[in-house]
């Protein structure tokens, strides 16, 4: 089974399978940088796992809410009507730390931090850290991970 490593200093996402690397996309965390704790608004460090894989079949661009997809398609029209709104767009990846105390349960409990890998605009910037925790790609690399990965891939998030 492929594991994906996300490096928070390089911004940088990769699924890796046997020593060989399968796919690499650039990312954005968190703009509070690396962190656990609930509300702190950081993206959290350590082994997590993909609980849920949410949104298949959906079109690209779909809006989620509470990982529901709302019946919206992201646009530059619904962008100007919402310009504050943290998209969540195209699939969800929900991570679930695997770390007790570090990043399960508690106050530092990824899952119920609602911590995912999402897709967002494909005009924000990838590379710079400017999300409010969660790890966002552009759409189609979104797309292209998700068809590389399972609920139960372990994933590595490390600075």
């Amino acid at each position: 089974m492929p594991c994906i490593d996300i490096s928070i200093s390089q911004q940088n996402c990769r699924v890796l399978e046997r020593d060989q690397c399968l796919f690499e996309a650039k990312i954005s965390t968190a703009k509070n940088g690396p962190g656990e704790l609930k509300d702190s608004g950081c993206t959290p460090r350590g082994l997590h796992v993909i609980r849920a894989c949410i949104g298949t079949g959906q079109p690209e661009n779909t809006v989620f809410v509470a990982r529901r997809p709302t019946s919206e398609y992201y646009n530059q029209n619904l962008a100007k009507l919402f310009p504050d709104r943290d998209w969540i767009l195209t699939r969800i990846l929900w991570l679930s730390g695997l770390e007790v105390g570090h990043n399960r349960l508690g106050n530092v409990d990824t899952m119920q931090r609602y911590i995912y890998i999402h897709g967002c605009p494909d005009d924000l910037p990838m590379g710079e850290a400017l999300s409010h925790g969660c790890i966002r790609m552009h759409n189609k690399d979104l797309l292209a991970l998700f068809d590389l990965v399972n609920p139960g891939t372990k994933v590595m998030i490390h600075e």
